[in-house]
């Protein structure tokens, strides 16, 4: 059984120091700090790493961040993983629950975030299960 939770949040993303610095470096490292509102109430906190190309509209994102909240009356953390990719324009992205990386009431969570934009408010809808294995 799937279940579905929605609303917004907001993001904060700051730059980071990066390993590699100069006008030629492969890649830019932020903080991401976020807030949930909706069904799933709570923040998160990670980091990102992203490559642009020579190329206009072709780069891509990975990012990890930790959720902490409620998520349909359930207390507790867990990971999601990001993976972005623009090619000339045309993008993907897929978000995920680290398998496994649930605690507390939320340990056994799974499930995919997609991520809406429509101008500057950012929204969520979350599909997600619970494996009762444990």
């Amino acid at each position: 059984m799937t279940d579905r939770a929605t609303g917004t949040f907001d993001v904060k993303l700051l730059p980071l120091a990066a390993h590699h610095t100069g006008d030629n470096a492969p890649v830019g490292r932020m903080s991401i700090d976020k807030v949930f509102h909706g069904d799933l109430a709570g923040t998160s906190e990670g980091e990102m790493l992203a490559a642009m190309t020579a190329v206009k509209n072709s780069a891509a994102y990975v990012a990890l961040e930790r959720v902490t909240g409620t998520l349909g009356g359930k207390k507790g953390s867990f990971v999601l993983q990001h993976t972005g990719l623009m090619n000339r324009g045309n993008g993907t992205l897929t978000v995920t629950v680290v398998p496994d990386s649930g605690t507390d009431v939320l340990a056994g969570l799974t499930g995919t975030l997609e991520i809406l934009v429509e101008g500057k408010e950012h929204s969520y809808v979350l599909n997600y299960a619970m494996i009762d294995d444990r």
